[in-house]
């Protein structure tokens, strides 16, 4: 399929075809310092770049004509940057012929396209036909000579290095990307995050699995529509890799298509990476507030409404922060604990009043005697 998603993708960046796109409403003020070539051939269906922070750096997989990274480069300001990474070279002509303008218009040059295919972000294409240059392969043993180098350069000089960007967004890419590549590309994204880097992908999802001869459909492939993951496999497909915190942002009521019973729609999925590594005792607690009884999140830990449990340092610390910060409530221990004791993350219990007080004078603000004296309380 790669073949027709090149050929089509080429033809839209000379000639706008309206057919790729659903419809987007964009923040006008940025769209001001766009040039309009680059507009009108703009293919996608909503809006990443609205989860943009300034001061950060952002990859946009199949940036296309640039216009998600245009509009990107001016939320980040000129402390950020950002990256687009396209295999077109049509539309990486758009997007480059444009970086001029677009620096004079904002006053500062913050963005760069690169060739590269978005599931595999460890090769740079243009390293490697460089190499092939002074290493043609007549052999097999040239070939295995020239598998050791390109392995050789893709470690030492990647396209996009580990955790190098803050975040992710593309903007109806992924679908087109083959089925079979489809867990390489998740595995890639979460490599060059950073500790606490987020994903916001603007994508076509299906309700149901779309079947072979769909798939097949090089038409409805290239089209964004039957390569579209089912919509609970692509959440699976991130938690496989380690991505905590996923979200659907954005769920269009209406599809955008319907092809043989099956609802093609636009959404916006949010993730997050960061939740590796050991699980440490810290005496903390946190409360979740509701509404829902209970709530279970990416590690297992079960939070019952309105009661402390107990969690390690590192769960403290993302439960306190986005996205579960407006629905926790975090007890921390009001004297510090020292050490480095394991915390089990295994088990889901519930922390009593008096370990987050641990190491805290007797206090109570009913000295004549409310039941009190006798026990840590700090009530």
């Amino acid at each position: 399929m790669i073949g027709a998603v090149k050929s089509r993708y080429s033809e839209a960046a000379q000639e706008r075809a309206a057919e790729l796109c659903c419809p987007v409403n964009y923040d006008n003020e940025y769209l001001k310092a766009i040039p309009q070539e680059v507009l009108e051939r703009d293919y996608g269906c909503g809006d990443p770049s609205v989860y943009a922070r300034e001061g950060d750096t952002i990859l946009d997989l199949g940036s296309g004509g640039g216009k998600v990274c245009f509009i990107a480069s001016q939320v980040v300001g000129p402390k950020g940057k950002v990256i687009g990474v396209d295999m077109t070279g049509e539309m990486l002509d758009l997007a480059n012929r444009n970086l001029e303008p677009v620096a004079e218009r904002i006053g500062y040059k913050n963005v760069e396209f690169k060739r590269g295919y978005i599931q595999d972000l460890k090769t740079d294409p243009e390293l490697v036909d460089e190499l092939l240059k002074t290493h043609p392969v007549k052999t097999s043993e040239d070939l295995k000579t020239l598998n050791e180098k390109l392995e050789t350069l893709k470690e030492e000089k990647p396209l996009i290095p580990d955790g190098s960007v803050d975040l992710i967004v593309s903007n109806c890419v992924l679908n087109l990307v083959e089925d079979n590549q489809k867990p390489q590309l998740f595995r890639e994204m979460f490599r060059v995050l950073k500790r606490g880097g987020r994903i916001a992908v603007s994508d076509i999802v299906s309700d149901e699995e779309s079947p072979p001869h769909l798939k097949e459909n090089q038409n409805l492939w290239s089209g964004c529509i039957s390569g579209a993951l089912q919509e609970y496999d692509f959440i699976q497909k991130l938690e496989e890799c380690g991505f905590y915190g996923i979200a659907i942002d954005k769920y269009d009521e209406k599809p955008w298509k319907i092809v043989g019973g099956i609802e093609y729609r636009s959404v916006i999925i949010t993730a997050r990476k960061g939740k590796e590594g050991a699980c440490i005792e810290k005496n903390q607690a946190v409360i979740y507030k509701g509404p829902w009884k209970k709530v279970e999140d990416d590690d297992g830990h079960v939070l019952a409404r309105g009661q402390r449990m107990a969690v390690c340092e590192k769960t403290f610390k993302i439960l306190g922060k986005e996205p579960y910060a407006d629905s926790i409530v975090a007890v921390p221990p009001k004297i510090e604990v020292e050490g480095e004791k394991p915390f089990d993350c295994s088990r889901s219990a519930m922390r009593l009043p008096g370990e987050t007080k641990s190491g805290a004078a007797p206090v109570t603000t009913e000295p004549s005697g409310n039941g009190c004296k006798d026990r840590v309380c700090g009530c």
